[in-house]
């Protein structure tokens, strides 16, 4: 309970501190969500182009792309911390955060929530709102409650990834780059249908990296489609959990980092 009401002062603090500047964090928030929209047109035209992606209809592809996008956008904007870590620790700033008698990880978490990657969010949200309303999909409580679970879930992965980003930035001193290609990267892969892609890749985002468990998998039983990598019909509704299992395993990695933090001295 304590941690939370910590938490809730970091963000207090966070939220105070950007809305002294309303109409930047307005123009941001636009900016991401007409970039994000300017995006989504590319997916737009390759459908108009060829009109159906192996089996997979525009409005069924837009639906995969606004849910990540609302996954994405979340863990976005409760991981900045965790994304600037490299930076933090070159600066000598991370130290203090060791010298605090709290979690490092919870100071990392309340350091900055970007309130304008809100403007992603409310894109993505926009795109699967449209996707819903153009598709006529049969929903039951169970599709619901799953949808419901899928986000959190699929928020938990991406956290276990900048989770990873900032663990290896403690060990190199350095925002490791190559890690977008697993953040920004994925998102991008999970924008269209995972069956799109070739049988190692789509092993390799569900089995090693998780990503196709928290977004794709689920999406097809609420699609009422299939996908002949994973035969077993009830693997959507158990996939997201993944997310939560990488999250954990993220922070054993982040803990143990935490031991090799020698200081920059700057």
């Amino acid at each position: 309970m304590d941690h939370i009401r910590l938490y809730g002062a970091y963000a207090a603090q966070s939220f105070k501190s950007q809305l002294e500047y309303r109409a930047s964090l307005f123009l941001q928030m636009l900016g991401q969500f007409l970039i994000n929209i300017i995006e989504f047109s590319a997916l737009w035209t390759l459908f108009d182009r060829f009109g159906n992606l192996k089996g997979w209809t525009l409005e069924e592809a837009a639906f995969c792309y606004g849910l990540v996008g609302i996954i994405f956008a979340l863990a976005d904007f409760l991981t900045r911390g965790l994304d600037i870590a490299g930076d933090l620790i070159r600066s000598g700033e991370f130290d203090r955060f060791l010298l605090r008698p709290r979690s490092v990880f919870l100071q990392l978490l309340g350091y900055e929530l970007s309130l304008k990657r809100m403007g992603r969010f409310a894109q993505g949200a926009f795109i699967f709102f449209w996707a819903l309303s153009r598709l006529s999909l049969e929903w039951s409580t169970g599709k619901i409650l799953l949808i419901l679970y899928t986000i959190p879930c699929g928020i938990a992965f991406f956290m276990g990834l900048m989770t990873i980003q900032a663990a290896l930035s403690i060990k190199s001193v350095q925002s490791l780059e190559f890690m977008n290609v697993l953040t920004y990267g994925g998102v991008q892969t999970a924008q269209y249908p995972l069956s799109i892609y070739r049988n190692l890749f789509r092993r390799f985002f569900t089995f090693a990296v998780p990503l196709g468990c928290v977004t794709y998998y689920p999406s097809l039983i609420v699609l009422g489609k299939s996908d002949s990598l994973v035969s077993w019909a009830g693997f959507g509704w158990i996939s997201p959990l993944a997310g939560l299992a990488f999250l954990g395993l993220s922070l054993m990695l982040f803990t143990r980092a935490l031991s090799w933090y020698v200081s920059t001295g700057s």
